[in-house]
């Protein structure tokens, strides 16, 4: 019985239906999309291109574990790539079974001609065979000469015979074209030296990048790789079949599959809370619209256990409808977040995107208990209530939050005060985004819970101002308001979760590149910036640099990460910075409070004053480090200095750090130079000399297309929520056609009417959005105080934001009225 009940409910309430199907359709495609990205990110599946042919590939392990207590370790991912001895090569060779066993020279290079210069990835000759490669002209390359992709020569303009120009290790030099050579799915531009050129480019002739083995006709691959495992024991190397053998050539990919996993859970959470609400808002205010309905039922007999069976049959049709239709749509969503993930840089495009049958079960688990807790806590007080007290509560409704909710929402209080204080008092720098991210959720949670309360008591402040601005029907509509507080709060609730996303995460992501932009430029003394199109600088080129007329200072720069094995250390390492001693203190601003930034020269390390104190060190100490290939090095501390809170950077030698770096180069020369100085001279092919604006601007353009995936991630919320809005004010407002019906019986106009909803529809959307601004500033306030720099962005954002919620608020509350009062009320209201 409760069953056809249920199934005509649906068939004639299409209006309120649909708003709740849509709310758990939309809900559970965006939690079913981060959960593609997150099995993307797990499976991580990097099919191999280049070295496809390789059935096992031995690569360096770029696992490091980091100490959290002493007890307990995490691992985390090098950044550098780990070299391994060349002479493995031939042990791995001795294996019986293997065919052939490469130890693969792996190097930036960079083509110059037909415009820009190209960039490419170059290895030796001795490593084509194990790739799809194929040679369509020419032959294999000498000393002198290379052998280029088929798109690389084209877009250089060369073909076999002619000479090409190559920037490589720091220099360039010209080489003859031996031959041209093509692949089937190979998209990255790749270069073929002889082995000695690959030796002397790649700058370290006693390791290889990896080691390519390809086993013998009828070789068991399992027998090979254990014994392969034997051959290696004690050496740190890891052996790679399959798929994974694609992070050898995509080494990226490792530490962005930990990144993406990480992105996705943080996102699927942030969807789960916020459908909770959209969903629970829309079915609640739904239900709250038939309590006569439920009343009338219990005055006949009905139970309130055959409500609750009526109200879940209700509830789980939809969801069944809105599961259905989020199965084919979770995977194009998913689909869609990791191509513009990809553009934006954040996924490598060689990661295959995965989607199966497991992210649409807790998808489908999150919408069945939003959906059922939704509906049943919406229509607890009708189904409980005795029918004559229910009769009479549909008439004259009452305000009452449940003891239950009212804890809730005063322990989420609680917890926005703790974090805000810890935002405010413990933190400094970038790192305190991780509390004032959640402070607003958890602050809108609060109000939420409790938003009649607080949403009685903003109408309250804003009713003899409406009164007063609006006349007869502002004052009809305060009444209304207030009369209407849990309705209303309903309806507000939305407005405030979108408008405490928007403004709270829009400024607090404009706020982290203000203050990353701000500490960049104000650590750069330098009045130019020299790198090449391969990506390292020759360390020679910095005697000839300093030679110039006019250069004040110059300094070998290079960046990367360490660790010191202490519980302290984070768990992604700590920044590392390698400079000259010459020239340090006049182009980087960093000044010594304690030793001499001069001492910076061999195995030595200036540490922040901060970092020192927390490892127990003084100058002249000894400490450990391991720098990002997993080198332990033995430095000493030579100098401390005050470094900025959040940017806490160690600077050791670029002779000690560059080595250890993937280029095993520096990465720039930085200069000091008096006014009118002319670089050019030291200019060599494929260099580039840029200004200290230039050398800003790319830095903040880099940030602005990092913080783009969380604008992304913040138009969905927001977008979702704004759903919530359009949904609850078109539920509530299509509602009250009988209200408007006896408003016109009594002599009103529609004109009248419609004034008196604007005027209702401004004063809603005004409470949610100050109550929004409230939950926002509990984020942007301790976070502009730790970060030190108050919140930076351009004020359009709020306007926008002000003018989004004002101008969807009445457009979903006026087009409903405008469709009701198209009906003559005599019919309405009979």
């Amino acid at each position: 019985m409760m069953g056809k009940l249920a199934a005509r409910s649906l068939r004639y309430r299409i209006g309120g239906f649909t708003a709740t199907f849509l709310a758990l359709f939309i809900g559970a495609t965006l939690v079913m999309a981060c959960g593609g990205l997150m099995e993307t990110g797990i499976r991580n599946n990097v099919p191999p291109q280049r070295l496809a042919g390789a059935d096992i590939l031995v690569a360096g392990d770029r696992t490091h574990e980091v100490k959290t207590s002493k007890k307990h370790k995490k691992t985390t991912t090098l950044p550098e790539r780990v070299e391994i001895p060349a002479e493995l090569a031939d042990k791995v060779g001795a294996v019986p079974g293997v065919r052939t066993a490469v130890g693969e020279r792996t190097f930036d290079a960079a083509v110059l001609g037909g415009g820009e210069p190209a960039k490419a990835e170059a290895h030796g000759w001795e490593s084509a065979a194990l790739t799809p490669y194929a040679l369509t002209s020419g032959g294999a390359p000498a000393q002198g000469e290379v052998v280029l992709d088929g798109g690389t020569a084209r877009r250089a303009g060369v073909g076999v015979g002619d000479d090409v120009r190559i920037v490589a290790h720091g220099g360039s030099a010209t080489y003859r074209v031996s031959g041209v050579a093509t692949a089937r799915d190979v998209p990255r531009p790749t270069l073929f030296f002889s082995m000695a050129d690959a030796v002397r480019l790649s700058g370290r002739p006693d390791t290889v990048a990896d080691i390519a083995v390809a086993l013998a006709p009828g070789a068991d691959r399992g027998t090979v790789r254990k014994g392969v495992a034997e051959a290696l024991a004690g050496q740190r190397v890891t052996l790679l079949t399959g798929d994974d053998r694609g992070s050898v050539e995509h080494p990226e990919v490792v530490q962005g599959g930990e990144d993406l996993v990480a992105l996705s859970g943080v996102v699927g959470g942030l969807v789960v809370l916020v459908a909770v609400f959209v969903v629970a808002g829309t079915v609640a205010l739904s239900a709250q619209q038939r309590g006569r309905e439920l009343a009338l039922l219990r005055a006949i007999g009905a139970t309130p256990r055959q409500l609750r069976r009526m109200l879940l049959g209700e509830t789980l049709m939809v969801m069944v409808l809105a599961a259905a239709a989020a199965w084919p749509a979770g995977p194009l969503a998913g689909r869609w977040l990791y191509d513009t993930l990809v553009d934006s840089g954040m996924i490598a495009e060689t990661v295959e995107f995965s989607q199966g049958w497991i992210p649409a079960m807790p998808a489908y688990g999150a919408l069945l208990l939003t959906a059922v807790a939704g509906g049943l806590l919406g229509c607890t007080r009708a189904v409980k209530a005795k029918p004559v007290e229910a009769l009479g509560e549909t008439a004259v409704p009452k305000d009452r939050l449940h003891p239950v909710r009212i804890a809730v929402g005063l322990l989420f209080l609680a917890g926005t005060v703790a974090l805000t204080l810890v935002t405010s008092l413990v933190l400094r720098g970038p790192v305190a985004a991780s509390t004032a991210g959640p402070t607003v959720m958890c602050c809108a949670i609060a109000l939420a819970l409790l938003g009649p309360w607080f949403t009685k008591a903003v109408t309250v402040l804003l009713h003899w101002p409406v009164r007063l601005l609006t006349g007869a029907p502002g004052r009809l509509a305060a009444i209304n308001c207030r009369a209407r507080a849990a309705k209303m709060a309903a309806i507000a609730t939305p407005v405030m979760l979108a408008s405490a996303l928007a403004t709270g995460m829009l400024y607090l992501q404009t706020t982290q590149a203000a203050m990353t932009d701000k500490a960049f430029s104000e650590d750069l003394r330098a009045d130019a910036v020299i790198t090449t199109a391969a990506g390292g600088v020759d360390p020679a080129l910095l005697d000839r640099v300093r030679a110039v007329p006019g250069v004040t200072a110059a300094g070998a720069y290079v960046t990367s990460t360490g660790y010191t094995d202490a519980k302290a250390d984070p768990k992604k390492g700590l920044p590392l910075r390698g400079v000259s001693a010459d020239g340090v203190t006049q182009t980087l601003t960093t000044e010594a409070s304690a030793g001499s930034l001069r001492d910076l020269r061999g195995a030595a390390v200036a540490l922040p004053e901060s970092v020192a104190h927390r490892l127990h060190r003084a100058v002249g100490d000894e400490m450990r480090l391991r720098l990002g290939d997993g080198a332990v090095v033995d430095v000493r501390v030579v100098a401390l200095f005050k470094g900025r809170e959040g940017f806490e950077t160690l600077l050791t030698s670029a002779e000690l750090l560059a080595p250890h770096t993937t280029t095993g180069l520096p990465s720039q020369i930085l200069v000091r130079t008096a006014p009118g100085t002319d670089l050019s001279a030291v200019a060599g092919p494929g260099m580039k000399i840029s200004g200290r604006d230039t050398v800003l601007a790319a830095h903040a353009h880099d940030n602005r297309t990092q913080a783009s995936v969380n604008y992304l991630i913040i138009a969905m919320l927001v977008g979702y929520t704004v759903l919530s809005v359009v949904n609850t004010t078109a539920v509530a407002v299509g509602n009250r056609r009988g209200e408007f019906a006896l408003q016109r019986l009594v002599g009103a106009t529609r004109w009248q009417v419609l004034r008196m909803m604007t005027v209702e529809g401004v004063l809603v959307a005004v409470v949610g959005l100050l109550l929004g601004t409230v939950a926002a500033a509990t984020t942007l306030v301790p976070f502009g105080v730790a970060a030190s720099c108050g919140v930076s962005g351009p004020v359009w954002i709020y306007a926008a934001v002000v003018c989004g919620g004002l101008g969807v608020t009445l457009l979903s509350t006026l087009v409903p009225v405008g469709w009701a009062l198209r009906s003559r009320p005599v019919e309405v209201a009979g």
